[in-house]
């Protein structure tokens, strides 16, 4: 009998669920993974809290890889039914190694969990491998001050990677690591820079736990709703007009020192004048960076989205600002707009 119930534990597909708050760096991880795991069919699943999917346009894809993106809602409650619907479609593949989950930055692990150990029909035919949580080294403090969901991610982490350690000393690393320690002392901590972990650390492991969740959540399998801050918000700013970098660097920075302590994280692909390639812009809290993502296709629909999410902001004055960025038609075709990004 034993030897019957562990072929059918192999037999499953391991669904790995990747957590941290916004910004920690988990669609980074995701790709490290999608570059490492060679030779396997892997379904990557991602949740993103604005309207928009930027995550998803960034995502490694070839043919081994199906991606599915649910967008303005969290997996822990909204869109759950579409995670329930897509997982009955992937039950039809039979050369399916492996399922990435990427939960929003705000998700309550433990309902993502519930999804794959309650309904009889998921829990036959995958099983929950780990929960990999990022933390964003830099910004942990406010975020455990300002977020509930920081603690719950944290708490319920069998895999711990304290993501961005080149940009803290030696010694925040050590007060980091014991403050995490404080909230969950059994889960596996590893040190990574822009996500590099060595897979067999995190795939595989076999290192979820449901006795273990219990003692953290004794009230997770009942299928309580999460309930998100209201006052924790998300918009998109769109344009099908380039964008002056150098205009829209100057406002993103203002602004972050601004707004920082509410301004949470900002993600967008630029169609940004004097460029040739996607630009790519990032910002968590006061931290902002832009870099080259990959040159635009030669069918391809160039166009600027951007998703801001944060606490109690004005969507107007985004606006605004964001519209003085715009380039006006009659400066279309100048390419001397370089000058500040030289060196991206």
């Amino acid at each position: 009998m034993q030897q019957v119930r562990q072929a059918s534990i192999k037999q499953r597909i391991p669904v790995t669920i990747i957590t941290g708050f916004l910004g920690s760096g988990k669609t980074t991880l995701v790709n490290h993974i999608l570059r490492e795991q060679h030779g396997q069919k892997v379904a990557v699943i991602v949740n993103e809290f604005g309207e928009i999917g930027i995550d998803g346009q960034l995502m490694i894809s070839d043919d081994k890889e199906q991606l599915v993106e649910f967008n303005n809602g969290c997996l822990c409650c909204t869109v759950r039914g579409d995670l329930m619907r897509t997982l009955e479609d992937l039950m039809q593949r039979t050369d399916l190694d492996a399922v990435l989950v990427e939960t929003t930055g705000l998700a309550d692990p433990a309902p993502v969990a519930s999804t794959f150990i309650v309904p009889d029909e998921i829990k036959t035919k995958f099983s929950l491998d780990a929960f990999v949580t990022v933390v964003d080294a830099c910004n942990l403090q406010r975020n455990l001050t300002d977020n509930c969901e920081v603690q719950e991610q944290i708490a319920f982490a069998d895999i711990l990677l304290i993501n961005k350690t080149d940009l803290v000393s030696v010694h925040e690393l050590a007060q980091i690591e014991q403050q995490i320690r404080s909230l969950n002392p059994i889960a596996k901590i590893y040190h990574t820079e822009f996500g590099a972990v060595d897979l067999p650390l995190i795939l595989g492991t076999g290192a979820f736990n449901l006795a273990a969740k219990l003692e953290v959540d004794p009230m997770f399998l009942n299928d309580l709703e999460h309930e998100h801050d209201a006052a924790i918000g998300s918009f998109a700013l769109t344009s099908k007009q380039p964008i002056d970098l150098n205009k829209f660097m100057f406002w993103m920075n203002v602004l972050a020192q601004e707004k920082g302590e509410d301004l949470y994280r900002t993600k967008g692909l630029f169609y940004a004048q004097g460029f040739s390639e996607r630009m790519l812009f990032q910002s968590v809290r006061m931290l902002t960076s832009v870099r080259r993502d990959r040159p635009w296709k030669p069918n391809e629909e160039k166009l600027t989205q951007l998703v801001v999410i944060g606490r109690d902001l004005n969507r107007d004055e985004f606006v605004e600002g964001f519209e003085k960025c715009i380039v006006p038609k009659v400066e279309e075709n100048l390419e001397d707009y370089q000058y500040f990004l030289g060196a991206f």
